[in-house]
This record gives C-alpha cells, sequence and structure tokens, in this order.
C-alpha cells in the first residue's frame, strides 16, 4: 500500500497530470480569448451581458454536483487498493444516480422560476425579455449533464486517466467557444447559442462514459444501490457547501451591479472578472493532479504529502505570476487591443486590481487540495460562510461607494483573505505541512505585492523596474524552497527525469 501511494504521489505523477490538464484547459482557452471579441460585436454589448449572467447561473447551479466528483476522487484514491473493481463500480454508479435525480428535479425548478427571475431579480430591457427567458431555459437543460460530467471526471481523476481524459476533452471544449459563433452566423438569437452549450456538454458526457468504462467495466452493471451514496453525500455535503457559497461570492457582484446599476455596468466588470477567471486553469490543472496523489498518501506519507503541497503551491505561483503581471501592468491596453476602447475606458482598472487578488485566488488551490485530501471539507464550508458574511455587506457598500472599482478592490480583497485562511487550516489540522506551508509564505506575499505596484505605477519604466525586481525576488523565494535533491536535479538537466520519477 505505502510503495503504491508512493508511486501515485510521485511528482511525475504530478507533473505529468498538471501538463495535461494544463493543455486540456489551455487550448480551449486561446480559442475563447480570440472569439470573444467576434462574439462581443455579435451579440453587443447588453446581451453579452446577459450572455454572461446566464453563464453564472448554470454555474452556480454546476455545485448541484453535491460535491460528489470531488468526494469521489478522495474516497476512490484513498480505497483504490482496498476495494476490488466491483465494488467501486456500485460506488460510483450509486453516486450518479443521485446526482442525475436530484439534478432534474432542479432543472425543472429553474424552468419555472425564469420568467420571475428575468422580470424581478435581473434588470432586462423590457425588449430582450423573451429572448433571455428562452435562452436560459435552454442553458438550464445543460445542469444535470453538468454535475454528471463532474462525477465521471472524478473517477477518471482518482485513476490519474488526465492523458486520456483531456485528450478527448479538448475537442469538444474547442466546439464550447466556436459553437456560439457559427449559431450566431446561422441564427440572430441567444437560444442557438445555448443549444450549442447544451450539445458540448452531452458529447462530454458520452465520452467521460466511454472513458470510464476502461478501469470500471462493470459500472452500468445492475441497478444503482442509493444506500452506498450516503458516504459520498456526508463528505460532498460539506464540498457542496462550500461550493454554493464560493459561487455565491463569485458571481454575488454580477447580480448586484446588475440589479442596482446597468447590465452594461455588468459586462464592464464581468469580461475583466472572466479573463482573471481564465487564470484558473493552471491551478485546477494543479491541484485535480494533487488530489488524488495526497488522498493516497496523506495518512502514511506525511513528508511525501507534504513535498506534494509545498511542489504544487511552487508551480502555481510560478505558473500564474507572470499571467497575471501583465494583467495587472497592462489591464487598460489589453482590454483596448482585445475588445475595443470602449471595454478599455470601462473595464481596464478593474481587469488591473482583479489580477491581484487572481494570484490569491488561484494560489488557494493548493492548500484547498490537501484539506479535501484529508476529509475535512467542513473547514473550508464554514471558512466560506464567514466571508459570506463579512464580504457581501463589503461588496455591496464598495459597489454603492466607488462602482465597480470598490466591487473589485472588495474581491480581491477577499480571495487574499482566503488564500492566508485556508494555509492557516492546514498548518493547524496537518501539523507535518507547517514547514511547507512557512516556506510558500514568502514567495506568495512577494508576488502579491510586484502585482500590487504594478497597478499603481505610472510609467511604463517604473512598471519595467518593479516587475523585474518583484520577478527575481519571486524565483530566489521559490529557489528557497525547494529541498536540496530538488535544486541538484534542476542545475542538471540529465537530473531532470529523476525528479520528474522521485
Amino acid at each position: 500500500m505505502t510503495t503504491d501511494a508512493a508511486t501515485r504521489a510521485g511528482a511525475g505523477r504530478l507533473f505529468s497530470g498538471v501538463v495535461w490538464n494544463a493543455l486540456g484547459r489551455g487550448l480551449p482557452l486561446l480559442i475563447a480569448l480570440l472569439l470573444t471579441p467576434v462574439l462581443l460585436r455579435l451579440m453587443g454589448v447588453e446581451r453579452w451581458g446577459l450572455f454572461t449572467l446566464a453563464l453564472a447561473m448554470v454555474g452556480v447551479m454546476g455545485v448541484l454536483d453535491l460535491g460528489v466528483g470531488p468526494a469521489l476522487t478522495r474516497t476512490l484514491s484513498a480505497r483504490m487498493h482496498d476495494h476490488t473493481a466491483e465494488q467501486q463500480a456500485s460506488l460510483v454508479r450509486a453516486g450518479i444516480a443521485a446526482l442525475g435525480g436530484v439534478s432534474v428535479l432542479v432543472t425543472a425548478g429553474l424552468w419555472f422560476a425564469v420568467p420571475g427571475i428575468v422580470t424581478h431579480a435581473l434588470n432586462v430591457p423590457e425588449a430582450m425579455r423573451p429572448e433571455a427567458a428562452a435562452a436560459i431555459r435552454v442553458l438550464a437543460l445543460a445542469i444535470p449533464l453538468v454535475v454528471v460530467n463532474a462525477a465521471l471526471w472524478g473517477v477518471m481523476a482518482a485513476y490519474q486517466r488526465f492523458a486520456a481524459a483531456n485528450l478527448v476533452t479538448v475537442p469538444v471544449n474547442l466546439m464550447y467557444y466556436l459553437g456560439p459563433v457559427l449559431a450566431l452566423l446561422a441564427w440572430d438569437d441567444l437560444s442557438g447559442v445555448m443549444w450549442t452549450l447544451v450539445a458540448c456538454r452531452a458529447v462530454n458526457t458520452v465520452t467521460y462514459t466511454w472513458l470510464v468504462r476502461r478501469d470500471l467495466p462493470t459500472l452500468w452493471h445492475g441497478l444503482p444501490e442509493l444506500r452506498l451514496a450516503a458516504p459520498l453525500l456526508k463528505l460532498g455535503g460539506w464540498i457542496t457547501f462550500a461550493s454554493v457559497t464560493g459561487q455565491a461570492l463569485l458571481y454575488a457582484d454580477r447580480f448586484l451591479i446588475g440589479a442596482l446599476v446597468t447590465l452594461t455596468a455588468v459586462a464592464y466588470y464581468a469580461t475583466p472578472l472572466d479573463l482573471v477567471m481564465r487564470l484558473w486553469i493552471l491551478p485546477v490543472a494543479v491541484s485535480q493532479a494533487l488530489l488524488p496523489a495526497m488522498a493516497s498518501a496523506y495518512a502514511s506519507l506525511p513528508i511525501a504529502t507534504a513535498a506534494l503541497l509545498r511542489r504544487g503551491g511552487i508551480l502555481i505561483l510560478l505558473l500564474v505570476f507572470p499571467a497575471a503581471a501583465i494583467l495587472a501592468g497592462a489591464g487598460h491596453e489589453i482590454l483596448w487591443l482585445w475588445l475595443g476602447r470602449e471595454m478599455a475606458d470601462g473595464g481596464g482598472q478593474v481587469l488591473a486590481v482583479l489580477a491581484v487578488g487572481g494570484l490569491f485566488s488561484c494560489f488557494a488551490y493548493a492548500p484547498n487540495a490537501l484539506l479535501e485530501a484529508m476529509g475535512r471539507p467542513d473547514v473550508t464550508a464554514r471558512f466560506v460562510l464567514v466571508q459570506v458574511v463579512v464580504f457581501m455587506p463589503l461588496s455591496a457598500g464598495a459597489l454603492m461607494l466607488a462602482g465597480i472599482q470598490g466591487a473589485a478592490l472588495a474581491w480581491a480583497l477577499r480571495v487574499v483573505v482566503d488564500a492566508l485562511g485556508k494555509m492557516f487550516f492546514v498548518s493547524w489540522l496537518y501539523p507535518k505541512a507547517g514547514t511547507a506551508i512557512r516556506s510558500l509564505v514568502p514567495p506568495l506575499l512577494v508576488a502579491g505585492a510586484t502585482l500590487g505596484l504594478l497597478t499603481s505605477a505610472d510609467s511604463w519604466t517604473a512598471k519595467a523596474i518593479i516587475l523585474a525586481v518583484g520577478g527575481v525576488a519571486l524565483l530566489a523565494l521559490c529557489w528557497r524552497a525547494l529541498e536540496p535533491e530538488e535544486r541538484l536535479a534542476l542545475r542538471n538537466p540529465r537530473g531532470w527525469r529523476g525528479l520528474m520519477r522521485a
């Protein structure tokens, strides 16, 4: 068991998983960046704002996976060598059945609630309400597919099948962005766009089901025993609670702006935030590789688990910092080149502020992965609840006082608190990771301070100096955080292969 856990927790498995996950999300992201100006031009600012709100709504409903996806990853990984394939298949079958029933009921409820949402909850112009209602109803059909896909991905992650999963995911995700453009060219209506998104989710479901059968060939043999889903739902309940409140915090600003200001203001805020959220493909790629490895190792291999946390944190910082620095230092220019002067003037400063918080929100994925691997999502859930109580009123007040710039500042402050808080909880609950956490604090703070200075620098020369000094300091601190054998391997390119197999 220990040897197998050590293999699953090795650096090779981590880096391989990160690379495949990053490719699976990065390639579609490039298409998304290229096609966003086309979509904005075809839709117009108001319909684009409505489109982002509809996606946000389905994103919120996506938490109806009840935490079963990561719960499956954690449970299957921890019991990989104790349960037979038939026992694993029965567990997965029960979890998917429970998810399917709940998501269908919620989809039906949302379907009937859409007219009230469009009329009363959102500030949608009267002329757009029929189109808005029809589009949101179509997209609601994707909810069951979204939650089942999350569960199936959790199974593939547990078996560390990142290469196969991403090879089939990339073409589907490419169509997730290309499809809406083709739909608008043929049918100038948001409903057509939403139908393409639903179709993409359906194809994902089919391909994921086919892949899972490799490890669980008896997955669909027999009826689901719902009693087996109870442990998953218990663990996933806390994950769900944390996800629901986290999604509420993430998307609350958009709905506040839509209700208190205008849909145009939503576009000026949501577009920069969506751009910053694209950075999450990097920490998600890392955390999805961390979770199964940590779940297998944390009980018997604390040193290896701490090393996973440290390596994961360093990877996230080094991957995210360059992109975040560009957004923080040249937010206005990026939006101007990408979407035009109007969007740049409306959202440039918002993008710069959000980029600072984006670094911290990305880093938080590393300690969060260990908390989930330990089976302690309840800690995260309680912490997020405190954030709701504190930061929801703060965001509303900042919006009223300083507009969307104030809302951006409140969001950035919250994610800084979130990252530091999760690091504290990991040190408290898993003391053997304390040294790894302490080694990560200095590079994280230096990276954040550098981004903050970039947002306020008034010349390109000053920005270049800040970036150079901050970047060198970050690299030095990350180097210092490495173990001696890791530094030795990095000095010798021939040693990289050995490090990958560590």
